[in-house]
């Protein structure tokens, strides 16, 4: 199936990999995981053929699907409905648009020959499985929860993460032998990602997957690849562990405890050495002996283990917001609509300085579209709404939106400073840094990001300005469990005032919302923990 030889990944002129080996069998359920920024994504895209290895070997056998984080196909530009390019992943779309011709030529002349070619050409088409191809493929789609009409749109018009779940489908359907998968249960509502769940349970290939979905790692994962990497500057290795994410887990600091004692007993021998070479190296009639001394401290040194080094832990702390009037802002009879019925109409609510409104409502009610019209990135059919005195907003787009995958991270800092900010570029790097952006990735193309990465990026953005106000877009998509930690236990404290989309009951329940604005209808009610179940199906 799939076959790594001593690989080697670079990015940035850095070896984010180096000297990895390892086999993924048929029915082999591998997790790749480590913290954001280590590299998966980087060897991802390597095993799955976007990008050459610096040195070593993939080997790749059968057919295979790969997800990327951020899908990004030519079907968006060439007018498809979303269903033929899911149809595309068993060629069922070349092979309707050949049958079409085919059955206009026999039409047009009726020779022996062009009825023979049709007659081939349906029976192959047939015996594929074309006439029911359709039916699988929306089923698929529905199981993934995109709703029957949208798969008859254009890709174009849909949102990213429609697109995304169109690809994901695209790959299932396909019927591969293997799937790389890199953040599948992304924009996954609690019933598609259950669906995806008894989908890859039931699978008979092999697995490949990044994921920071802890319901995913221990329900589907047999083994881990675990890519350790503690920092920008460290070179990475991939360690293999055997079992669920949670006996990886125990077993990792089970070995990190070990080696941690094993590197204390060392450093203590080479103390208690040195200390008699240091007493005994003077003598002439000991040097002998402190020079074998100091052989064996070498040996010990350039043999042992060395100090244990963790993933480096992030602490962060957004700025204390500007005061902003009593109330920060008054939305009066919302409604949009993009060329058909409105997502939602009537939409009015009112938020108080320091206050939290949670967005709620499932996939299709509208919670992106009124953040972007609060945002200033879209405007209401119908409807206004007004900040209130001294109010400055900022934005967190769940499809980092506002990311130009082509200027660098200290680019994107420099864009939202205020015209009157003293922020130095020493000051911004710091706060980059605070994510853990920090070294010569601050100058790289932000395209060039891991989608935790990119979270991270949009998050220190809201850093710069002088925001009182924070509208976030499911802004713990992408993060690893202990950066999302970080970002809650700062946002927890804030004292601004927050509306926010999120799936994430632990972060909704942790932020303590003041209010629950309910869409499409509109309506609005006090936060109690008997919303949380509501969270976890939005």
């Amino acid at each position: 199936m799939l076959q790594v030889q001593d690989l080697t990944v670079e990015v940035g002129g850095k070896n984010v990999v180096q000297g990895a080996t390892f086999t993924v069998m048929a029915r082999d359920k591998v997790g790749i995981v480590g913290r954001n920024g280590a590299g998966k994504t980087s060897m991802f895209k390597v095993l799955g053929g976007d990008n050459e290895p610096a040195a070593g070997k993939v080997t790749r056998s059968g057919m295979y699907g790969y997800l990327t984080q951020d899908p990004k196909n030519s079907a968006v530009d060439d007018g498809r409905t979303a269903i033929t390019h899911i149809l595309s992943g068993r060629s069922i779309d070349d092979d309707l648009v050949r049958l079409e011709k085919l059955r206009i030529a026999m039409e047009e002349e009726a020779s022996e020959r062009n009825v023979n070619r049709y007659s081939r050409a349906e029976e192959e088409f047939r015996m594929k499985g074309g006439y029911s191809a359709d039916s699988e493929a929306r089923s698929i789609a529905a199981g993934l929860g995109l709703k029957a009409d949208r798969l008859d749109l254009q890709l174009k018009v849909l949102s990213g993460g429609e697109r995304r779940r169109v690809e994901l489908s695209r790959i299932l359907f396909a019927g591969s032998d293997m799937l790389l998968l890199d953040e599948p249960t992304n924009h996954l509502d609690i019933d598609a990602k259950t669906w995806l769940l008894n989908f890859l349970r039931n699978y008979k290939g092999a697995l490949l997957v990044i994921s920071h979905d802890l319901d995913l790692l221990d329900e589907e994962i047999t083994r881990v690849l675990h890519l350790d990497r503690p920092d920008e500057d460290d070179t990475g290795e991939v360690v293999e562990y055997r079992g669920t994410y949670s006996q990886y887990k125990r077993t990792r600091a089970e070995d990190e405890a070990r080696l941690a004692k094993k590197a204390m007993m060392q450093a203590k021998e080479v103390a208690r050495l040195q200390e008699v070479v240091d007493r005994f190296g003077a003598k002439a009639t000991k040097a002998a002996m402190a020079h074998s001394i100091e052989k064996r401290i070498a040996r010990i040194e350039s043999e042992g283990v060395g100090p244990v080094r963790r993933d480096r832990k992030l602490t962060v702390k957004f700025p204390d917001p500007p005061q902003s009037g009593e109330t920060v802002i008054r939305a009066h009879g919302l409604s949009k609509a993009y060329g058909g019925p409105a997502v939602f109409e009537d939409v009015a609510f009112d938020l108080g300085r320091g206050e939290r409104l949670l967005v709620l409502g499932l996939n299709g009610a509208g919670k992106t579209s009124l953040l972007r019209i609060l945002a200033g990135e879209t405007t209401a059919n119908l409807g206004h709404f007004e900040w209130g005195h001294n109010v400055c907003a900022g934005y967190f787009a769940q499809e980092h939106d506002l990311l130009d995958p082509h200027q660098s991270l200290l680019w994107h800092m420099r864009r939202e400073l205020p015209s009157a900010s003293t922020l130095t570029e020493t000051q911004l790097r710091s706060l980059l840094g605070m994510f853990g952006l920090q070294g010569e990735k601050v100058f790289q193309d932000s395209g060039t990001l891991s989608g935790g990465e990119k979270t991270k990026l949009a998050l220190a953005m809201l850093m710069v300005g002088r925001n009182n106000v924070l509208l976030l877009d499911e802004p713990t998509n992408n993060l690893d469990p202990a950066s999302r930690e970080a970002v809650a236990n700062a946002l927890e404290t804030w004292k601004g005032s927050i509306i926010m989309v999120s799936h994430d009951t632990e972060f909704v329940q942790q932020l303590q919302p003041t209010k629950v604005l309910l869409m499409p209808d509109g309506q609005v009610d006090y936060f109690s923990n008997d919303w949380l179940e509501l969270v976890s199906l939005a």
